[in-house]
């Protein structure tokens, strides 16, 4: 065999060996919340099932809305998403199965140090954005449907107030995005408490309001039914499941800090 034939045979070995290798990696597809994403904690969690598993996780970070009609609709196999409600609508409707609980953190108003509506003194959050809304304080919306707009929507509802007018601005982007527009605004926000705490040493915003029971913020994790969506990727999906859900996940998600600050909280192991 001439050295140029040798060298045809070895490349074509060579690349069939490398294409046989990525086969072998099954591909997750995992659409979640930009907070679980914007905090950092996919960084650490996803890795170790990868590793674990053979396997690599596609993670689509939107807004919990978007993410919970990409799963309805059978684009991922499985979603991570904070807005208890709606997960229930489509788990009635048979799109998801396996719900189960993972974490928890809450919600928290952030503005400017200043504090010009003086929230700092609310009983309550819906005190709180009552007080923003009368001074008419600069409020960034996330505005994208996602399972913190939800709150928000939730808590205007309840305070009875239609926020409009050129001091509420819906950003329609995730909430990294939306701190670093109020930030630069000087402006409120409501954000996960996650995701403040990642951003903390990149925005002058501080924590003004919290501790109010009607901002706790539950985290779930579902597959997407296989019976309603033939192709995809249940098996893999479960062990996903069993993982965030089980010993080694829930360690991970306890340990994980910024700046000494526990950023979520373990419903499942302790």
């Amino acid at each position: 065999m001439t050295i140029k034939k040798w060298l045809s045979v070895s490349t074509l070995a060579i690349m069939a060996m490398i294409s046989v290798t990525a086969q072998a990696v099954e591909h997750l597809k995992l659409s979640t919340t930009t907070s679980t994403e914007n905090s950092g904690l996919l960084a650490v969690l996803n890795p170790v099932f990868e590793a674990k598993y053979d396997a690599k996780i596609d993670v689509i970070a939107v807004g919990t809305g978007k993410a919970l009609k990409i799963g309805s609709n059978g684009d991922v196999d499985v979603v991570f998403v904070h807005a208890p409600e709606a997960e229930l609508k489509y788990v009635e409707q048979g799109d998801f199965i396996l719900r189960q609980a993972v974490m928890h953190n809450d919600f928290v108003i952030v503005g400017s140090v200043k504090d010009p509506a003086n929230i700092a003194q609310a009983k309550s959050a819906v005190e709180a954005l009552q007080k923003i809304a009368k001074s008419k304080a600069g409020f960034i919306s996330r505005g994208d449907d996602s399972g913190t707009h939800k709150k928000e929507k939730k808590l205007w509802a309840e305070a009875n107030i239609k926020p409009e007018g050129s001091w509420y601005i819906q950003a329609g982007q995730g909430m990294g995005a939306v701190l670093t527009i109020a930030d630069e605004k000087q402006a409120y926000a409501l954000a996960d408490r996650g995701t403040e705490i990642a951003y903390a040493d990149k925005m002058s915003l501080k924590v003004l309001f919290d501790g109010d029971k009607a901002l706790f913020n539950p985290y779930h994790v579902m597959a997407v039914n296989p019976e309603k969506h033939p192709h995809v990727k249940y098996e893999l999906a479960k062990k996903y499941i069993e993982f965030v859900t089980g010993k080694e996940g829930q360690a991970i998600i306890a340990g994980f800090q910024k700046s000494g600050q526990q950023l979520f909280y373990p419903d499942v192991v302790n």
